[in-house]
């Protein structure tokens, strides 16, 4: 039978952190003796370029500025994770071509979702001066993703129900935020158009009078 609710789940948090998606799922299956994670992700070679990664992840993570460039460069990265995971549970279960697709369409698509939510709330966070709310934003989402996917394992269907309000919840807040970002940056390009418009004059000094006909 096909874990649509563990692969939902793995999605979500792949769009996150993929990385840890893999880590985690990897030593619950190579030390858990979890038979519904697929052996490719229990192999030393899988677990050690995973931990290699995530430890980059991790240290990246909590730089301003530097981890929405990771998450930038991660578009292309996180989904295909979260597929890839899809289609290997997928073939754990023995499914057939078509529902294998499903899977890595499934995956990958809520990798995608969560991904965009996690890549604007950091722009959000980034505004703030001050660096600890980058390092408090990424261990949550560390903790989070350990534990939701560890969670899925044992409870997928719970899990899946927690993963979903979650998702949800941070698409509004992105499109709350997005729409606030859309107005600032509308005011401050209106700022700059009414300084050009000003024709760079200084302020309290009038401009020189037209010559008159007779002093052509």
């Amino acid at each position: 039978m096909l874990p649509v609710s563990l692969i939902f789940t793995s999605g979500v948090a792949s769009g996150v952190n993929s990385y840890a998606v893999v880590l985690v799922l990897g030593l619950l299956g190579r030390f858990g003796h979890v038979a519904a994670i697929p052996q490719v992700l229990e192999r030393p070679s899988v677990l050690a370029a995973a931990a290699v990664l995530y430890i980059g992840q991790f240290v990246v993570g909590k730089i301003p500025m530097l981890d929405s460039v990771w998450d930038v460069v991660h578009t292309a990265v996180r989904p295909v994770v979260g597929g890839a995971i899809g289609v290997v549970m997928a073939q754990q279960a023995h499914a057939n071509s078509a529902v294998t697709i499903a899977a890595a369409a499934l995956g990958g698509g809520t990798a995608l979702a969560s991904h965009v939510v996690k890549t604007g709330m950091r722009v959000g966070v980034n505004a703030s001066p001050e660096p600890f709310s980058n390092i408090a934003a990424s261990l949550l989402e560390d903790l989070g993703v350990a534990g939701l996917v560890s969670f899925a394992v044992f409870h997928p269907v719970a899990s899946a129900a927690v993963a979903a309000v979650v998702l949800a919840v941070g698409i509004a807040v992105f499109a709350l935020l997005a729409s606030r970002i859309r107005r600032g940056w509308r005011r401050h390009r209106d700022a700059r158009s009414g300084r050009r418009s000003s024709g760079g004059r200084l302020a309290g000094v009038p401009s020189p009078p037209a010559p008159a006909a007779g002093d052509l």
